[in-house]
C-alpha cells in the first residue's frame, strides 16, 4: 500500500520535474543565443573597425608617397638653387662692370653737355684800351689750373679753371698727377672739380680719389673726413666698398682698432660680393689674433 502511494507521487511530480529541466535548457539555449548575438555584434564592429583603419593605413600610405614625392622635388630644388647661387657672383660682376659702362658714358654725355652750355655762353667783351690781340687766349695740351689771390679777403682762393680746359680734361689730369705721385696737385685738381662739376657722374669719384692721395700722404684724418663726405653723400656710388674699407684701414693705422673693426663689419653687412669685403675680413682676423696675443 505504502509503495503505491509512493508510485502515485512520483508519477505526480514526474511531469513538474520534466518541465523544470526543459525550461533550464531552454534558458540556457536561449542564453547561448544571446551570447552569439553579442558576439556577431562584435566581429561586425570588430570588421568596421578594420575596414575604417585599413582606410586610413591606405590614406597614410598615400600622404607619405606624396611626402616622399615633395622631399625628392625640394632637394631638386635645392640643389637646382645652389647651383644658382655659384652662378650668381658672376653674373653680379657682369651687372657691376655693365653699370660702370653706363657710369662712364654718362659721364662722358654730361661732360659734353657742360661743354654745350659753356659752348653757349656769350664771350666777354675785351675793355677799352686792351688789344684785342691781348685778349685771345691758346691752351697748351698742359696747361695748368692757376692760383689767384682774393684781393678782397688777402687770401688765396680755390684755383679758377680755365676757360679751354673741358671737365674730363680737368679730371684726367688729376688723376694723372695721383698716378705719379703728385698728391697735392691731384687734391688740387679734384677739389676743383667736384666743387664746379658737382652734378657730373664723375663727383663721387673726385671725393674718392681726395681720400686717396691724403690716405697716400698718411693723413688719414683728412682721408676720413673725404671717405665720410663721400659715403654719406653718395650712398650708391661705386667707391663706397672701397671708401669704407680705406676708412677701416685709416682707423686701423691710428691704433683705433675697435672702430676699424666696425667699420669693416659694416662693409661686410652692406656689400658681401664685394672684393673689398674679402680684405675687410682678412683686416678683422689680423685685428682679432693680434688682440689675442696682447
Amino acid at each position: 500500500m505504502g509503495k503505491r502511494i509512493s508510485s502515485g507521487i512520483l508519477i505526480l511530480f514526474l511531469p513538474l520535474l520534466l518541465l523544470g529541466g526543459a525550461d533550464k535548457e531552454k534558458k540556457a539555449y536561449e542564453l547561448i543565443y544571446k551570447d552569439v548575438q553579442l558576439l556577431k555584434q562584435k566581429v561586425l564592429q570588430l570588421g568596421n573597425k578594420i575596414e575604417r583603419n585599413a582606410e586610413d593605413i591606405q590614406f597614410i600610405r598615400q600622404q607619405l608617397a606624396e611626402l616622399i614625392q615633395l622631399t625628392r622635388h625640394f632637394q631638386s630644388e635645392q640643389a637646382s638653387a645652389r647651383e644658382d647661387l655659384k652662378k650668381l657672383p658672376a653674373q653680379y660682376q657682369i651687372l657691376l662692370e655693365k653699370m660702370e659702362a653706363i657710369n662712364r658714358r654718362l659721364a662722358i654725355f654730361s661732360e659734353d653737355l657742360i661743354e654745350i652750355k659753356r659752348a653757349a655762353l656769350p664771350l666777354p667783351r675785351p675793355e677799352e684800351g686792351q688789344e684785342e690781340a691781348g685778349t685771345e687766349q691758346k691752351s697748351l695740351p698742359d696747361e695748368r689750373l692757376e692760383d689767384k689771390p682774393d684781393e678782397s679777403t688777402g687770401e688765396e682762393s680755390l684755383p679758377s679753371i680755365s676757360p679751354n680746359l673741358s671737365p674730363n680734361e680737368i679730371y684726367n689730369m688729376a688723376r694723372s698727377d695721383y698716378l705719379k705721385g703728385n698728391y697735392d696737385l691731384a687734391i688740387e685738381g679734384f677739389a676743383i672739380y667736384k666743387t664746379q662739376f658737382a652734378d657730373s657722374p664723375l663727383a663721387d669719384d673726385a671725393i674718392y680719389w681726395i681720400g686717396e692721395c691724403y690716405f697716400s700722404q698718411k693723413k688719414y684724418d683728412k682721408a676720413i673726413e673725404y671717405f665720410n663726405e663721400l659715403i654719406l653723400n653718395y650712398p650708391n656710388g661705386d667707391k663706397i666698398p672701397a671708401s669704407y674699407l680705406k676708412k677701416g684701414i685709416s682707423l686701423t693705422e691710428q691704433g683705433k682698432k675697435q672702430e676699424a673693426i666696425s667699420v669693416f663689419r659694416l662693409l661686410i653687412t652692406k656689400y658681401p660680393l664685394e672684393e673689398e669685403t674679402r680684405i675687410a675680413q682678412e683686416k678683422i682676423r689680423e685685428l682679432e689674433s693680434n688682440n689675442e696675443r696682447y
